[in-house]
């Protein structure tokens, strides 16, 4: 049997105490309004709930794509469903079919994994495996076959919008499949002081590329003289992927670094080459304007409504300056005009300082924010205290625009890259019985759907999978699956393993996103709310914050109980407050006197509430 759940009401959640058989209650009546294909292009970014996918793991809607094409050889087709790095037939008809499900728990915009045509396969022998996430890029103009067509993809655009539904493309400028070799058969990276351009393979090298001025002159008299690709490596293409990219500009040599592997470090981290994958001359005024039509006809053509762009960090920020204004413009031109990029800017810590710079220096408009996800972890997870939370928040003003970027940041709890949120709450927690943590998973779910920033579900996520690491690990497939390492888990709040399918509208998590997501988009101090911080315990405990709508002056206090027991909180409110109502949890019925509120909540609870000014205050 489930453990307890917070029953549904018509526009909210309200969280109740678990009794000690644990049951599930939910009354019959209707959530808020789906939203409409009328106001989908006016609808501005703060106001979605954006579902992350893997179309490869989410369903399977024609078997006759399984193997893209390609023969039925796993090392050449990529397909084998038993093998978690490997395609398992999922695709873009699978995930049209299911739009009423992901629909169902409040979705308002779909944000997919690279639908770009990539290599198969690729890595050394013994050690291959496919490209199923979509990050292994040969043709940017075309849907990879084992997904579908490009035909199915307008299908699946234009069925989302007519749900009044956005489509959010994952986006690689980076770099490309690994195709090119470099015929001196190492890939240790060779910098730019000592192997700079003006000389092959080191200072004391052949001079070429005579007049070259380096990368950082823009002007295309200055790139027109870098001829020859040879530095610091000699770039060599296989004869039989001579032709593989596309565009065909992509097969040349001079269009890449070439200066080997990445060490993650200083200058390497832009210059080098992504896990042996063709590290992009992203500085070079072809790429820049290569990258731009690429990405601007997916707009053109299929009226696409953002973009998440892949390893944003390892790009130069000169591009970024280019690249995304050019891209607002071109959807502004489609009559898009809240399109939205967010940039992935992998980063470990909640510290403020280390998201922000990239909105500054490279003027991304917004990116996922890794310091929510890392905080979040290490209070509902890690049994942190909930200042790292309260401190997290108040570096929001270090955004190119301060508060108004971080409303617009991506938020989530988990990852394809990183590992589901379930899985940092086991390991916090190895003693805790499923009850706990099921309810731990669902605050901190809780807290993702309630606070500032655009809330991101993690699919099956909702369906409590539960991780046994990162990457692949973390790709569990919604349809039955046939990989062992995915089979033997334990999901939270049901009996059924990935064995089988997984699309239960009645799994707590699921009817918890769908009654947050209610609450949520019915109430603009909860989608575009400035947050006013509160109080925080120093051990496990309560978190407190206000919204304000500044258009409406709506405004909800949140609280949350991040520990094991239940606490009673006087909680200081703005004094011109006499009246308080439930959105969602135990909120008072009154305030206990000017400027303070009392609330009980139980053990890993929490409320919206409310408060409203009447007559008679002054």
């Amino acid at each position: 049997m489930r453990p307890c759940l917070p029953s549904l009401t018509a526009i909210a959640l309200v969280l109740s105490a678990c009794a000690t058989t644990p049951t599930i209650a939910q009354e019959a009546a209707p959530v808020a309004a789906s939203p409409s294909a009328a106001d989908l292009r006016q609808r501005p970014v703060t106001d979605e709930v954006i579902y992350f996918v893997l179309p490869d793991r989410f369903a399977n809607g024609d078997p006759a794509n399984d193997l893209g094409g390609y023969k039925a050889d796993r090392l050449v087709s990529g397909y084998d469903p038993a093998a978690r790095g490997f395609y398992h037939g999922g695709d873009l008809k699978g995930l049209t079919e299911k739009l009423d499900y992901i629909q169902g728990m409040g979705v308002t915009a779909i944000w997919f994994a690279p639908i770009f045509k990539n290599k198969p396969v690729q890595g050394p022998a013994g050690d291959e495996s496919a490209g199923y996430h979509g990050y292994w890029v040969t043709d940017f103009t075309q849907v990879d076959p084992h997904f579908g067509t490009n035909e199915e993809f307008k299908a699946f655009v234009d069925a989302a919008h007519a749900r009044g539904m956005k489509v959010y493309m994952d986006i690689i400028t980076n770099h490309t499949a690994d195709i090119i070799r470099y015929a001196e058969n190492e890939y240790k990276y060779r910098s730019k002081a000592e192997y700079p351009y003006s000389a092959r393979g080191g200072v004391a090298g052949e001079p070429i590329n005579e007049g070259f001025n380096g990368d950082t002159d823009p002007s295309a008299e200055n790139w027109a003289k870098l001829v020859r690709p040879d530095y610091a490596y000699t770039p060599v293409v296989p004869e039989a992927e001579k032709n593989a990219k596309v565009p065909a500009w992509l097969n040349d040599p001079i269009y890449y670094h070439n200066r080997g592997d990445s060490e993650w470090w200083g200058e390497s981290a832009i210059y080098g080459d992504f896990v042996g994958l063709d590290g992009i001359f992203t500085e070079h005024p072809r790429v820049v304007a290569g990258m731009i039509e690429i990405f601007g006809n997916w707009i053109d053509r299929f009226g696409i409504d953002g973009f998440r762009i892949d390893t944003a960090k390892h790009v130069n920020p000169e591009f970024w300056r280019a690249f995304v204004p050019a891209m607002l413009e071109r959807a502004k031109a489609r009559g898009i005009p809240n399109f939205h990029v967010f940039g992935e800017v992998y980063w470990e810590g909640e510290k403020p300082g280390g998201l922000h710079q990239y909105t500054i220096r490279d003027e991304l408009p917004s990116v996922l924010d890794f310091t929510f996800q890392s905080a979040v972890k290490e209070v509902v997870a890690y049994n942190k205290s909930p200042d790292i939370l309260y401190e997290m928040f108040r570096g929001d003003v270090l955004y190119r625009d301060g508060e108004d970027t971080a409303m617009i940041n991506p938020t989530f709890v988990g990852n394809h890259d990183i590992g589901r949120f379930s899985m940092f709450v086991k390991q916090g927690n190895p003693d805790a019985d499923p009850d706990e943590l099921l309810k731990r998973t669902m605050l901190g779910h809780a807290i993702m759907m309630l606070s500032r920033g655009v809330p991101t579900i993690y699919y099956g996520d909702e369906q409590g999978f539960v991780s046994d690491g990162n990457d692949q690990l973390a790709r569990e497939d919604m349809f039955p699956s046939r990989v062992d390492a995915y089979n033997d888990n334990d999901l939270l709040g049901t009996d059924a393993t990935t064995a089988s399918a997984n699309y239960d509208a009645q799994h707590p998590l699921y009817r918890l996103i769908k009654g947050l997501s209610a609450v949520r988009l019915a109430n603009p101090a909860l989608t575009r709310g400035r947050q006013t911080l509160g109080t925080f315990d120093r051990e496990p405990g309560l978190f407190s914050f206000t919204r304000t709508d500044p258009q409406s002056g709506q405004r909800v206090l949140l609280a949350f109980n991040t520990s094991a027991k239940p606490i009673t909180r006087n909680i200081e409110i703005a004094y011109d407050v006499n009246a308080i109502a439930t959105l969602v949890g135990p909120c008072a019925t009154a305030i206990e006197a000017p400027g303070s509120v009392r609330l009980t909540l139980p053990a890993f609870g929490y409320a919206a509430c409310e408060l409203t000014a009447g007559e008679g205050v002054e």
